[in-house]
């Protein structure tokens, strides 16, 4: 079963019991992998749940359709990166902003990397912008402007420290989430691994704007 216009919706139930848990899990792991075969435009939910060894019933017990798979999988890709950037936050106490650039972009290109289905869906469907996929984390924010609030209790000190304007600060976050978003794009677009040169760009891009 393809995704249906409306099939972009909040989840139908979050799982409560382990076992239930453990459903949801497998079914997120499958979406992952079977992203990395076949990309989000030819994903259905009868082979998800075939791959996740649930009952097609199961998976719809959580989920509206495949776009709230994609939107469950971006969750949790965004609550393990900032999962991650705290453990480095908090090992490291980045000095500066241009050091918690260095770290939350190292952060991005190793879960890329190493995370099943991350290039196709990190904290949205990439490459594709319909209205659905722009919202995959929350009904009124596009993706990058929710990822900006979800980090901002990590870096907001760090933006915000001698500036009275607590919004423009934001809106700058926002903006370098934007300008990192297109530029890695292109970095993996030309490496598998990603371009080298590119990233340090993107570092010294970020640097420069966020720290002017």
């Amino acid at each position: 079963m393809q995704a249906s216009p409306n099939s972009s919706g909040p989840l139908r139930r979050r799982p409560v019991q382990q076992r239930s848990r453990e459903r949801f899990d497998r079914i997120l792991d499958a979406c992952a992998h079977l992203l990395d075969e076949v990309g989000h435009t030819a994903l259905t939910t009868k082979e998800v749940a075939r791959r996740a060894e649930v009952p097609i019933g199961t998976l719809y017990q959580f989920f509206p359709g495949v776009d709230g798979v994609l939107g469950a999988l971006a969750e949790r890709n965004l609550r393990h990166f900032a999962d991650r950037l705290a453990r480095r936050v908090e090992a490291e106490r980045p000095p500066s902003v241009a050091a918690m650039v260095d770290l939350a972009i190292e952060e991005y290109v190793a879960m890329r990397r190493a995370v099943p289905g991350f290039g196709v869906v990190d904290f949205g469907a990439v490459g594709r912008e319909d209205p659905r996929s722009v919202h995959l984390l929350d009904g009124v924010l596009e993706n990058n402007a929710a990822v900006a609030e979800r980090l901002w209790f990590l870096v907001g000190d760090l933006l915000g420290e001698g500036d009275s304007d607590q919004a423009a600060a934001r809106v700058r976050l926002h903006v370098a989430l934007e300008s990192a978003d297109a530029v890695l794009r292109l970095a993996f677009r030309r490496d598998p691994e990603g371009d080298p040169v590119l990233i340090a760009e993107c570092k010294r891009l970020l640097r420069g704007y966020l720290g002017g």
